[in-house]
């Protein structure tokens, strides 16, 4: 396995379990076991869960199934020759080969962006880093309005400093959720003192040696002692594309997790897979759908079948709030609410299209949410009447 983190460690632990019996490597490049990414921008940032805490699984899970983890940066891959090259010019030999090289960070193209101060998150070294400039009452400026955006906004009020968001679009989370979820998020951050601003740009960020500003659109300068930049993730294919395997935003596997080399699979935030359910190519950041793709590997390279066909599903959770995503909103037409998003801090918003229900956003509601997981998981159409059906009212 190229790259230890969900997936990567998934694939080795499935493939113990579907009765691989040859040497097990998982390669990655970072020093901790392999660890769980969504705690970081939450617990983890805020100080109440250690790296160990975060850790998938123990160093005692990889021993007992002789899974030998290898510290190593992979620089190129011979199909051929089924062998990939390391950062210290060493060669692996490979019978079956998994590419989980996930994402990395996308960085500004802004002025000053390489001052001390400016951070992203994606390792634990990178809160590590963070950690280190906050302090009570210090000043943190995040660039982008997405999920890792407002919850490293929430663990850093938590700590005490002020924060200011800044947002290009007109609303947070403007490219994943309705209106009024956008709505009842800016509500939530601002009533916890959060300074949210949209439809700004950052245009430069300013410092002598370390950041003091950010420069936004109309040329007012925000006050900033950190700042940290969530515009997206850029996923890792460059060893895939060099090696010739077919790459469309990410590496492209089909419904058993195979790349265009029919020995090498891959899984996790660095791939794209056709959904059947919405005729489309997707690559989705998602931990439970890393998990299910890596199944799905590690059952290919033993020469099994175990199709990708569970319902993307994700979560983020701000403050009190837990928000669980059933499906993909993708080409909605409608939305239903339940609950007053505007007044309460419980609401699900569900997305149709063409009269059908397509995904749903619970914010702490989760039995609205597994209902609709196991509804659309099971691949028949809902529309509004079995859903109101089947939804009891909440008080």
């Amino acid at each position: 396995m190229v790259g230890a983190s969900h997936a990567g460690a998934q694939v080795a632990a499935s493939l113990r379990q579907e009765g691989w019996d040859g040497d097990v490597l998982l390669v990655g490049d970072e020093a901790a076991l392999p660890y769980q990414r969504p705690p970081l921008s939450k617990a983890y940032l805020a100080g109440t869960s250690s790296i160990d805490d975060l850790a998938i699984r123990k160093s005692e899970f990889y021993e007992k199934h002789r899974i030998r983890l290898v510290r190593a940066t992979v620089t190129g891959l011979d199909r051929a020759a089924r062998r990939i090259w390391t950062s210290d010019g060493g060669t692996i030999s490979y019978d079956g080969l998994a590419l989980c090289t996930g994402g990395r960070a996308r960085r500004a193209a802004l002025p000053g962006s390489t001052l001390e101060g400016v951070h992203y998150l994606r390792t634990f070294a990178d809160v590590e880093a963070i950690r280190q400039s906050v302090r009570p009452g210090g000043r943190a400026v995040i660039i982008g309005g997405g999920y890792i955006g407002l919850e490293t906004a929430a663990s850093l009020r938590t700590l005490g400093l002020e924060v200011t968001v800044l947002e290009a679009a007109e609303r947070v989370l403007a490219r994943v959720t309705a209106p009024a979820v956008s709505s009842f998020y800016e509500r939530v951050h601002r009533e916890a003192g959060v300074d949210i601003r949209t439809s700004v740009l950052a245009e430069g960020i300013e410092g002598h040696t370390s950041v003091t500003a950010v420069r936004v659109t109309g040329g007012e300068r925000v006050a900033a002692d950190l700042v940290i930049v969530g515009i997206g993730l850029v996923p890792n294919t460059e060893l895939a594309a060099e090696a010739g395997l077919r790459v469309d935003d990410g590496i492209v596997i089909d419904d058993h997790a195979r790349t265009s080399d029919d020995r090498i699979v891959a899984a996790g935030d660095c791939v794209s897979h056709r959904l059947a359910r919405y005729d489309r190519l997707v690559r989705l950041e998602s931990v439970p759908s890393a998990t299910e793709q890596a199944k799905a590997a590690a059952a290919t390279l033993c020469g099994k079948e175990r199709p990708i066909r569970a319902l993307p599903w994700f979560w983020s959770d701000q403050y009190d709030l837990k928000l669980q995503i059933a499906g993909l909103n993708t080409g909605y037409d409608e939305v239903s609410l339940s609950g007053d998003p505007a007044a309460d801090r419980d609401f699900s918003c569900f997305y149709f299209r063409d009269g059908l229900l397509l995904a749903a956003d619970c914010v702490n509601r989760p039995r609205d949410f597994m209902w609709v997981k196991q509804a659309l998981g099971r691949g028949g159409k809902v529309d509004r009447a079995q859903l109101e059906g089947a939804l009891q009212p909440h008080p």
